[in-house]
């Protein structure tokens, strides 16, 4: 594995790669309070026949934390993410992207060419007008909780939220895990993030839905009841699309069951290689 951090745009963003020059590409975009230590296990159980690039989004792992919020828009991190793939001569790879960074995938996916794209316990964006306010106004209620309460009393908040109930059916040692990689974040990243990046700034991404013909598939956890409904409504939109709901997982499947998100990630690029 290679730890490499590059000046993108004014910022410094960090990814690791694993099995450099290998003939299939993948990416894969952590979500909220994560970090490229999210795919760790993941990784374990994908060949080696896979090069395999993990970024620190904005505000995220070893990545700046700019104190401009607006540096985090959608369309900042679009900027960045097509820069670096420029930097690293990067193409023809499948996108994968967790809950934020899923939303993230799907936004850059709209606008310059994948190979396949990937999305777990995602959503483009909200279009009812009252309800972006009213997550907007309480994405920066929590933003300024983080600031003034600490990150310990928000992680604690954080993992008791109903999104995460199915995470403590998970051994002790991978609970520990996942609260040490949300304690390693940072106040400003994160609040800046929810401020500039969150569900209620960010443009709603519905009516592109029909423009983009990647080969696009929806993964949920059949536990996740909200992701799994948005998925369904997301398949009548998308024209080239599947949707499979996991059993037995929640919201985030990459970490409930690894083995079993690498196992479909590795069939569906296999699968798709074949056509």
């Amino acid at each position: 594995m290679e730890s490499t951090t590059v000046n993108v745009r004014g910022i410094d963003i960090h990814f690791n790669r694993y099995n450099n020059g290998a003939k299939e590409r993948i990416v894969l975009l952590h979500g909220f309070t994560g970090s490229t230590n999210t795919w760790n296990e993941v990784i374990s159980f994908l060949p080696n026949t896979f090069d395999i690039l993990t970024i620190d989004l904005i505000g995220h792992g070893v990545t700046s934390k700019p104190m401009d919020s607006t540096r985090y828009a959608v369309e900042e991190q679009i900027a960045d993410l097509h820069a670096l793939f420029h930097q690293l001569k990067w193409s023809n790879f499948t996108l994968i992207g967790y809950s934020m960074g899923g939303r993230l995938a799907l936004s850059y996916a709209s606008q310059y060419p994948v190979d396949r794209l990937i999305l777990e316990s995602s959503s483009p964006g909200i279009t009812e007008i009252e309800q972006r306010l009213n997550r907007k106004q309480s994405d920066e209620l929590l933003a300024d909780r983080i600031l003034n309460e600490g990150l310990t009393s928000f992680v604690h908040f954080w993992e008791g939220i109903p999104l995460f109930y199915t995470q403590r059916q998970l051994s002790l040692e991978t609970q520990q895990q996942i609260r040490e990689e949300r304690l390693a974040g940072s106040e400003i990243g994160l609040a800046n993030s929810l401020r500039g990046f969150g569900t209620g700034v960010q443009p709603s991404y519905w009516h592109k839905l029909e423009e983009i013909n990647t080969p696009t598939f929806l993964l949920t956890g059949e536990l996740d009841e909200k992701f799994s409904k948005l998925a369904k409504k997301m398949k009548k939109y998308l024209p080239n699309v599947a949707h499979m709901e996991i059993r037995d997982v929640g919201h985030a499947i990459h970490v409930e069951n690894p083995e079993l998100f690498a196992t479909i990630v590795k069939d569906i690029i296999l699968k798709e290689d074949v056509k």
